[in-house]
């Protein structure tokens, strides 16, 4: 596996991707892919970056973050569904920490209530239960 920071070419894909990931965890985000897209280009513009792997120059995940001078906040991490339980998301997220991040800097990332299989991963590769966000939706 090979990484590499997105381009702008790599929209369309991380745009098609994100909107996988909202499905695949239950989000109530209803954008559509091309307002999804217009959404990571404005992130991409101001303070975030994504960064593409790829496995024989096939993208196969990838990861969206934000990096401020006390933590690295991790927005969207996703592993194409085709590629899925190959231990590609692992390997990634290794490379993520060995390679691409400041490892003095707090790691953070969000997962819903609802999403057990991302729960398991994340604390499979060593993050750690820190909090939970609660709510009333409107009437």
């Amino acid at each position: 596996m090979v990484y590499r920071f997105a381009f702008q070419d790599d929209l369309s894909l991380l745009a098609h991707w994100n909107h996988q990931l909202i499905e695949d965890e239950g989000h109530r985000n209803t954008m559509s892919v091309g307002e999804l897209r217009e959404r990571i280009e404005a992130w991409l513009a101001a303070d975030y970056r994504a960064v593409l792997f790829e496995v024989d120059s096939v993208p196969v995940a990838h990861g969206l973050y934000r990096e401020t001078d006390e933590e690295i906040y991790l927005r969207q991490f996703f592993v194409d569904r085709d590629q899925r339980r190959k231990g590609y998301g692992r390997e990634a997220v290794q490379l993520l920490r060995d390679k691409v991040w400041d490892s003095k800097k707090r790691l953070k990332l969000e997962v819903l209530v609802g999403n057990e299989s991302a729960h398991a991963f994340w604390r499979s590769v060593g993050y750690v239960d820190y909090s939970i966000a609660m709510e009333i939706m409107p009437e």
